[in-house]
């Protein structure tokens, strides 16, 4: 109510003289009054003009007052009421009226200064009410809002908890893929001279043999060097040590190119499907271990329905951006529960009876990914099948940006190289081939006496191994060129942790162990004809 208007009160009574009376005392006493003569009308007074005070007269011709004050009380708790009579005055009748919902009894007549006062002091119990309600609603708004707020709070706190449980996830998983990386580096270094030497000496024997019986042996025996060289190759992949020949890959094409020797790996109980779209951009990939991970995932899915299933092959963008290209390799397999969808990427972990697998092939898979700058997930449900999900990197080039294996290489001219490495078999083999295709060539078998044979030789090309006893590659062509500063470096190792051997050998040309004679050639021609070497 606005400051300064009169409070309206109804002055309920069927007796004329008498509300005629209490109207005059009331509007003496400056209040606004409305009059009512029935129970009736007085409900449709309160109806329409919401009094904050009824006086209403306990006898009436239609309703009793008792029942017209409980059905305000019920309808409009807020309108105090003050029950007046003449002829019910006994205690039991006040007591009636109260209980009937009245917030106050008053036997009349009664003086007007009595009336006014009855009518003041109800309206304040107004006031406090109407306060006490505005609080409630208050309290009620702050507590629905702060009750928001905390649930606000919550979620974001169990996303911030969610993303952390990634994090230290992911953390654990390169832990793993660290130590794992550790133990398998020194092995490498070794594994891969040896390789070198068998894979050397088997392609000349090839080369040279008459006998088909010869050469058919000396084939298979290249053949499983290959794949033990290859073996090596993706242990060392999925500890993200091997540094991988990254290009611009047309993943739709690739998994084409690919679906023949899938069809044969599966078997005919596997119906193989892809859903490719034609607007997958390139990605940021080695081809050949992406063909490599694309069937270790094709594998695993057989393996998870043996009793003949459905293999689901899709690409598409992953983002909104298109930064971001998605292969997925969905089966209608087993399915794998929480527990093992956990440590589905553990190396050597897997759930295939002694002999049916080595637990390395998701572990390749992700190592290989999260190199290339990728990322893998899974989605899996028991009963339901498994979705492997690879998010590659998206290449800014339309076409692959890699030429074709170049030919091989011309013949040498005589130039004179200088081999130092400290493995017997690999350093006679570099030597005898390069010398057949004729090139003069010098042989040590560490870094001092390499340095101490420098003088005399004056070499036109060191090909020297990164990791020796005592003094490192680098070290030793540091020294090297400290008297012939324009001296042509190759270099060539079988050491796992690529960014190690970056950082020491700079830009300078290298050749993995182990090689092929004609990939030797054609890196030796390379680093003979190129302008000027790269400092380290």
């Amino acid at each position: 109510m606005n400051a300064g208007e009169k409070i309206v009160v109804l002055n309920v009574d069927d007796l004329e003289a008498q509300r005629y009376v209490k109207t005059r005392d009331l509007n003496a006493a400056g209040f606004a009054v409305i009059e009512a003569q029935t129970g009736a009308e007085a409900l449709r007074m309160i109806e329409q003009h919401k009094p904050p005070v009824v006086l209403l007269d306990v006898q009436l011709p239609d309703i009793s007052g008792f029942e017209v004050c409980a059905f305000i009380k019920t309808k409009w708790p807020e309108v105090m009421v003050l029950q007046t009579s003449a002829t019910f005055t006994e205690t039991e009748d006040r007591v009636s009226g109260l209980n009937a919902g009245a917030d106050s009894y008053l036997v009349q007549p009664a003086e007007p200064v009595e009336l006014a006062a009855a009518i003041n002091a109800l309206l304040r119990v107004r006031r406090s009410e109407d306060a006490l309600r505005s609080l409630n609603a208050t309290l009620d708004k702050q507590v629905r809002e702060r009750t928001e707020e905390l649930e606000q709070a919550n979620r974001k706190l169990r996303q911030e908890v969610t993303q952390r449980q990634k994090v230290e996830s992911e953390l654990l998983q390169a832990q793993k893929m660290e130590a794992v990386g550790q133990l398998t580096g020194g092995l490498a270094h070794d594994f891969n001279n040896l390789l070198t030497a068998v894979v050397g000496n088997l392609d000349l024997i090839r080369a040279r043999a008459t006998e088909p019986r010869i050469t058919r042996l000396a084939e298979n025996a290249f053949k499983a060097a290959e794949r033990g060289s290859k073996l090596t190759a993706q242990l060392l992949a999925f500890s993200r040590t091997q540094k991988l020949a990254t290009e611009s890959v047309d993943l739709n094409r690739l998994i084409l190119d690919a679906f023949e020797l899938l069809n044969q790996s599966l078997g005919a109980s596997i119906t193989i499907k892809t859903e490719l779209d034609a607007r997958t951009p390139f990605v940021v990939a080695d081809h050949n271990q992406l063909e490599v991970s694309l069937l270790n995932l094709a594998i695993n899915a057989r393996d998870a329905m043996p009793d003949g299933g459905t293999l689901t092959i899709t690409t598409g963008c992953d983002d909104p951006d298109n930064r971001r290209v998605m292969l997925s390799v969905t089966d209608t397999g087993t399915g794998m529960p929480p527990d093992v969808i956990a440590r589905a990427f553990d190396p050597f972990f897997t759930t295939k009876p002694a002999g049916r697998g080595t637990g390395l092939g998701l572990s390749q898979v992700y190592g290989l990914v999260r190199q290339m700058g990728g990322d893998v997930d899974i989605k899996s449900e028991v009963g339901k099948g498994t979705s492997v999900r690879l998010s590659l990197r998206r290449s800014i080039a339309s076409t692959e940006t890699t030429a074709e294996a170049q030919a091989a290489a011309e013949n040498g001219h005589a130039e004179r190289i200088l081999v130092v490495d400290d493995d017997h078999d690999v350093r006679g083999l570099m030597t005898s081939f390069l010398s057949e295709i004729g090139y003069v060539v010098h042989e040590a078998d560490h870094g001092n006496a390499a340095l101490a044979m420098q003088t005399t030789v004056n070499p036109q090309l060191m090909i020297i191994d990164f990791s020796m006893p005592g003094t490192n590659g680098a070290e030793v062509v540091k020294a090297a060129r400290a008297v012939q500063p324009s001296l042509p470096v190759l270099f060539v190792s079988g050491y796992a942790d690529s960014a190690a051997l970056e950082a020491a050998m700079g830009s300078a040309p290298f050749l993995r162990k182990p090689f092929r004679p004609a990939e030797l050639a054609s890196a030796v021609r390379s680093a003979l004809d190129a302008d000027s070497s790269d400092d380290l």
